[in-house]
């Protein structure tokens, strides 16, 4: 490596230089901010509001974490997230990977018809409203489940799933079939292990969206025990905004002295939620990290 570098004209050691430098930008661009946010989530609250906190904690404290835990409902959260995310990537990936190994044969009737059917799904959206009153006539409001059922299929995961597997070559099913292989014994046996790239994006793409969905949890559930765990966090961040807020704005010396006793502030704790929503996606992605860069390409292009 270091002779082939030697070898390079001075223009193409500049060109390699500078392409270097602008990776390292990069890569301090997307480090730099989270260094800073488990500073400011393990330093304490009041004292970080005086600034001057970048990538190291100043007064070390775990009153954060403390808060966010704090909950009585944040074991169900956990358990609401891990179920929804789990069970939905599951059946997501694989009925959406079922649905497009059969709209990928050209000898189907309708394909055409079917697939400018879930281009326009992207396209256009029904609205909240429409939309709260399908989720009201299928009984799914206030139901566990409202959080797999709507989310079993993609469009743009269906479409890319359909791109990777008319890459596959036809020979393959075709020695298949003459072993006496069916439809399903080539998609399960024959296509989908050779699909674990497009299959780890896929999973990946879909678990971080269940696991980072709020909404969901914040308009169509009203139990308390039925929340997720970004929906809870939600909840409590926006809870301490509007206490402090509350206080600082009304007058009297109860109310000041109250101020001064939360130690937690709004930022803070803010830090803190971010920290828990991301650790488990970022403990979950070394497994998928040596499908993920050729995944990622190979489903959206086609040759």
């Amino acid at each position: 490596m270091g002779n082939e570098f030697y070898k390079l004209s001075v223009g193409e050691k500049a060109l390699k230089f500078i392409n270097y430098m602008l990776i390292i930008a990069l890569c301090l661009s997307i480090v730099l901010p989270f260094l800073n946010i488990l500073a400011l989530a393990f330093n304490a609250g009041k004292d970080a509001e005086s600034g001057g906190i970048y990538f190291w904690p100043r007064v070390w404290s775990l009153e954060n974490f403390e808060k966010v835990f704090e909950s009585t409902n944040i074991a169900s959260a956990f358990g609401v997230s891990i179920f929804r995310t789990v069970v939905g990537t599951f059946a997501g990936v694989l009925l959406t990977a079922m649905a497009a190994y059969a709209l990928k044969s050209k000898t189907l009737p309708g394909n055409k018809f079917f697939m400018m059917f879930i281009f326009f799904t992207m396209l256009f959206s029904g609205g909240i409203i429409p939309t709260y009153m399908l989720y009201k006539s299928l009984h799914l409001l206030d139901n566990i489940w409202i959080y797999v059922l709507p989310g079993l299929y993609s469009a743009w995961n269906l479409i890319i799933f359909r791109t990777f597997f008319q890459q596959i070559h036809v020979s393959l099913e075709e020695s298949a079939r003459i072993d006496g292989y069916n439809d399903f014994s080539i998609f399960w046996k024959i296509v989908l292990p050779l699909s674990r790239p497009v299959i780890a994006v896929i999973a990946l793409f879909t678990a971080v969206g269940h696991w980072n969905d709020w909404f969901t949890g914040a308009f169509y559930i009203r139990s308390e025990e039925l929340r997720p765990l970004s929906t809870l966090l939600q909840e409590m961040l926006l809870s301490a905004e509007a206490l402090r807020d509350t206080l600082t704005e009304a007058a009297g010396v109860a109310n000041y002295e109250r101020l001064a006793k939360i130690q937690v502030t709004a930022n803070s704790l803010k830090m803190a939620t971010i920290i828990v929503v991301v650790t488990p996606i970022i403990l979950v992605y070394p497994f998928v990290q040596r499908h993920f860069a050729k995944g990622a390409m190979i489903g959206s292009i086609k040759e």
